[in-house]
């Protein structure tokens, strides 16, 4: 796993240039755009499993989906921001991937600290010192688990159907 770390207000133009918003539509078409005028070099480096830490306002912008479809198809496990736009947090629930809201976090951690967390007890731990963030709610819990929104209706729909 490798950290990656931003600074603050970062949008959605640099997490996904808006140039490619009408011709870059599915995830092998957005991952070789990700962060290309933040830094060229994450979309051929990132790997599963990786994490961003960021500072305030991340993901500010448009409402285009492309950024948090691209970061999550490249298996980008969380964020951890000192805080997030509410339309990229409401986007990122949506498609399962889990955003964490930790100012001490972001602030603690240096280049090559070890990251470790527990979404479910609302900690991570920054080259061994832990830091607690707000508990995310069961719901938003199991979504991030189904793998997005979609994936969890459908699951409870069959679940009611078999009821």
């Amino acid at each position: 796993m490798k950290v990656w770390k931003y600074g603050d207000d970062i949008n959605t133009d640099m997490l996904f240039p808006g140039k490619y918003t009408y011709t870059a539509a599915t995830a092998e078409e957005i991952k070789p755009h990700l962060l290309e005028d933040l830094d060229p070099e994450f979309s051929g480096n990132v790997h599963e499993g990786d994490i961003l830490f960021v500072g305030p306002n991340f993901g500010c912008g448009s409402s285009r989906e492309q950024p948090v479809l691209g970061l999550k198809a490249v298996g980008v496990q969380a964020i951890v921001a000192k805080g997030f736009a509410r339309i990229f947090y409401r986007a990122a629930i949506n498609q399962g991937l889990l955003l964490i809201e930790c100012p001490e976090a972001v602030d603690a951690y240096k280049d090559g600290d070890e990251v470790k967390f527990d979404a479910t007890a609302g900690t991570i731990e920054v080259a061994g010192k832990a830091y607690n963030f707000p508990k995310l709610p069961p719901e938003i819990l199991e979504i991030r688990d189904a793998g997005g929104l979609l994936p969890y209706t459908m699951q409870k729909l069959k679940e009611e159907t078999r009821s």
